[in-house]
């Protein structure tokens, strides 16, 4: 076994900005920046693990350090001995730094009391601080006034995969670079160019797969191609890239999928058994079903969403899938769709998986075959008949015949303010029919008018309020209840037990 043996992602790393694979835009703007003498004193790469923000950041100070040049070059040489030693991480004068091990405010300060002497063998110091978050907020206040104005010879390469976690104050004396996830095509591209340097047979589906499962990242993906390679010593097809990400086949899904759209529950019960016994990872099952619902969701004849030939499926594959879209609706598709996704957090954690599984399946089929809200109209027209609207009841009329009665009618009534104010403040002379005799104890000028208004609307009867402007030294309701409550014998013994005991509500 060849002990020297280094892995794909590291033996096919990025040299030079050419071979930067994904990154068009970054490259555009930083060999400018180095043609034309506008080099920032700091930079900031951010994005997905694996595409290439480290890579970036050696490329860049071999640009900046290369001798096959009098200065900074867009093309460093890779043979020179500044070059060499950046790529092999061992230049005095290019300081790679990770910031997760080395956190603390006496890091950074060692860091930049080094800053400030000249570099040794290259024309820059260049200080590439990896995972730059997870540095503490008095190493961020520490590295502040550096980073905005550092010596003439000090670049900084800020890397990190969580941008939001970096102050404000950092990212403002920095260029900012967002990495973005590499295509689909590109990573098939340079898998295919990566296996053929290889002699490695690598199929068109395995590569499909093995580029769809890098999910954007270039390291991931020849992570897993160096795994597939391993695994099968050289003969990378479909069939056994599948059994490495336990996944199972499109075509697998797609019958799935079919069997659980057609109502019959033995039957998908026992295509989920099948697919078990050949070692299919449940929680990557789900992914795949939640992946054939969104594209069948995008090919759905209602939605017009456009074409789908981009689609991972076959062109057999994507008829059966038009086939399945023409029987079911595209609400059918949003319902499923909205189970599976709350399903996610449920397998993940499941002690078992299958069962799990099992009623999952269960789930999807009864709300599948739940009908729309328009196959109910369908079904019931008499639904969508108007009811009819009941004319508003008359109000009830109410007799007041003493003034318990009006209060007894605005409590009913809620009138709450009404009858507090009522209650509280308003002696009564007389009442009769139509005519109320008081006295006004607070003399609220509005009282009168909102207590006539509310009797005309709930008798219908006018009626006619004379306030005197004198007491007639009787009680109001309220007080007439408390001196009942105090007249009672057992409410007179339990104040003779309190000394200076009062009564402050009646309820």
């Amino acid at each position: 076994m060849d002990s020297n043996y280094t892995v794909l992602a590291r033996k096919y790393r990025s040299q030079d900005f050419q071979s930067l694979i994904g990154q068009d835009v970054l490259v555009k703007t930083l060999t400018t920046a180095i043609n034309t003498g506008r080099i920032a004193h700091a930079y900031i790469f951010t994005g997905i693990r694996g595409t290439g923000k480290t890579s970036t950041a050696r490329i860049l100070a071999k640009a900046l350090n290369c001798l096959s040049s009098d200065g900074p070059t867009a093309t460093p040489c890779g043979v020179c001995e500044n070059c060499r030693a950046i790529a092999a991480g061992q230049h005095i004068d290019v300081m790679e730094i990770d910031a997760a091990s080395h956190t603390g405010v006496d890091n950074m300060r060692d860091i930049l009391d080094a800053a400030q002497y000249r570099p040794t063998n290259g024309r820059y110091k260049v200080y590439i601080i990896d995972e730059v978050h997870m540095l503490s907020t008095s190493a961020f206040n520490a590295l502040l006034k550096t980073l905005e104005e550092p010596p003439a010879h000090v670049i900084f390469i800020l890397a990190t995969t969580e941008i939001r976690k970096v102050p404000v104050t950092i990212l403002s004396r920095c260029q900012r670079f967002d990495l973005v996830r590499v295509p689909l095509e590109t990573l098939k591209k340079h898998f295919a160019w990566i296996a053929d340097q290889e002699k490695i047979e690598l199929s068109d589906g395995a590569n499909e797969l093995l580029a769809r499962a890098a999910d954007g990242s270039v390291r991931d993906g020849l992570s897993l191609l160096d795994q597939a390679i391993a695994q099968t010593g050289g003969h990378v097809d479909e069939k056994s890239v599948l059994d490495m990400l336990k996944r199972t086949d499109r075509g697998v899904v797609v019958d799935f999928m079919e069997t659980l759209l057609s109502g019959d529950v033995a039957a998908a019960l026992a295509r989920a058994d099948d697919i078990y016994t050949n070692g299919a990872d449940f929680a990557m099952l789900l992914n795949d079903m939640m992946e054939w619902t969104h594209w069948a969701t995008r090919m759905h004849p209602a939605l017009k969403a456009g074409d789908a030939n981009n689609s991972p499926y076959t062109a057999d594959q994507r008829e059966k899938m038009r086939q399945i879209d023409a029987r079911i609706s595209l609400n059918t598709l949003s319902r499923i769709w909205q189970v599976m996704v709350a399903s996610v957090p449920e397998i993940q954690s499941a002690g078992n998986q299958k069962q799990c599984f099992d009623m999952l399946i269960v789930r999807l089929m009864h709300i599948a075959d739940m009908p729309s809200v328009p196959e109910l109209l369908k079904r019931n027209p008499e639904t969508l008949k108007p009811t009819p609207v009941q004319p508003a009841a008359k109000n009830t009329t109410i007799n007041i015949n003493n003034a318990e009665d009006l209060a007894n009618a605005l409590k009913s009534s809620k009138e709450i303010l009404l009858y507090s104010y009522y209650t509280s403040n308003i002696e009564i002379a007389e009442i009769t029919s139509g005519h109320i005799k008081y006295f006004d104890r607070k003399g609220d000028a509005d009282f009168a008018q909102k207590l006539s208004a509310w009797l005309n609307d709930k008798t219908g009867n006018p009626w006619t309020l004379e306030r005197v402007t004198e007491s007639q030294h009787t009680h109001t309701l309220t007080e007439q209840k408390q001196e009942e409550l105090e007249s009672d014998p057992l409410v007179a013994s339990a104040m003779d037990l309190f000394a200076d005991a009062e009564i402050v509500g009646v309820k």
